[in-house]
């Protein structure tokens, strides 16, 4: 099953129009031809089996069927991570994607290395994740911002986890509410870092256990850590 993200009404009897990637990747990477179905979502319409109406080089629509799947909250955590090397960077947008986060928020810190984010490239790997992990929405993906801006606007009722190295802390488990996880940069959170965090009440240090992590490897353990079904 094909499933591709449309920035379009999704209503029975529509048509839509394929991008050009869209067009290339069905008829010259997937063979797809006219006559095929495939499935479209849109974030808020819910997925429906569409029909391919026209496909040409570069060029394409569909035609819209049926409704199959119910738009549905999708309410996950959001992430806060420090912005890394370009590649790093991509595969904590996919991985998170995949493990249901509502929200991207990549941050500067007093340790970040990187110094700019593709925002376009960055919504392009999230919307192929979504694709491919068969959820209704695609995350909003944030501006990168200075780590205090973004403490600073941040709502007091989502708790904010911040994953902390040779911490004493509380090991992280599920969240009880709205919630947000924050992965630092590879060499760790600097001084004027803590000081802002102890700042902040809605701030919960926590650890991922007794090794240390690459951050790419801190935001995939706690994303199923901050979401693993509560026993008992």
């Amino acid at each position: 099953m094909i499933r591709l993200y449309v920035d379009a009404p999704l209503t029975a009897g529509a048509e839509i129009g394929a991008t050009e990637g869209q067009a290339h990747y069905l008829g010259g990477v997937m063979r797809r031809a006219i006559g095929d179905t495939v499935h479209l979502f849109n974030g808020t319409g819910g997925e429906w089996v569409c029909r391919i109406a026209a496909l040409a080089r570069g060029k394409g629509s569909f035609a819209v069927e049926t409704l199959v799947r119910p738009q549905s909250d999708e309410p996950g955590p959001w992430l806060v991570f420090a912005v890394l090397k370009r590649d790093t960077t991509d595969l904590v947008v996919q991985k998170a994607t995949e493990l249901g986060v509502s929200a991207l928020l990549p941050v500067f810190t007093e340790r970040t290395n990187a110094g700019r984010v593709n925002l376009d490239r960055l919504r392009t790997i999230a919307t192929e994740a979504a694709e491919q992990s068969e959820r209704l929405t695609v995350p909003a993906i944030r501006p990168a911002r200075q780590l205090h801006d973004v403490l600073a606007d941040w709502p007091s009722d989502r708790a904010l986890y911040v994953a902390l190295e040779r911490a004493d802390a509380q090991p992280l488990g599920p969240a009880d509410g709205p919630s947000g996880l924050l992965i630092g940069p590879e060499g760790g959170f600097g001084p004027r870092d803590h000081t802002v965090l102890d700042r902040c009440r809605f701030v919960r240090p926590v650890t991922l256990g007794p090794r240390i992590l690459r951050a790419e490897t801190a935001a995939i353990a706690g994303l199923a850590l901050l979401q693993a079904p509560r026993c008992g």
